[in-house]
């Protein structure tokens, strides 16, 4: 007569490496915090660069952004027809042409 052997219980060994797991995946989250990862990106000025302008037939989209807690600036962010997104200067004549059209 064979006899089959009963089913180990969860044992402190299977607990703790599932812990360790665990402690293992939010070691790696908070790392990549630490490290620079975005966390939000809407707290901050988004625009380093301007452009003083670009022709209109290249702009699909324009977003504009007025200053908030989270920038001091107007940023004006146009998305281009090639899927680009530029930050165009809203001092500009061309810029100030395209913000009163949309």
């Amino acid at each position: 007569m064979t006899c089959a052997a009963p089913h180990a219980a969860p044992g402190p060994p299977r607990l703790l490496r599932v812990a360790l797991l665990l402690l293992l995946v939010l070691l790696v989250a908070a790392g990549r915090r630490a490290a620079g990862g975005p966390v939000v990106s809407e707290l901050r000025c988004q625009c380093l660069q301007t452009l003083q302008g670009i022709h209109p037939k290249n702009i699909r989209s324009v977003n504009l952004t007025f200053p908030g807690p989270h920038c001091a600036q107007t940023e004006v962010i146009a998305t281009l027809k090639n899927g680009q997104k530029v930050c165009l200067n809203p001092a500009a004549p061309m810029v100030q042409k395209i913000i009163k059209r949309c």
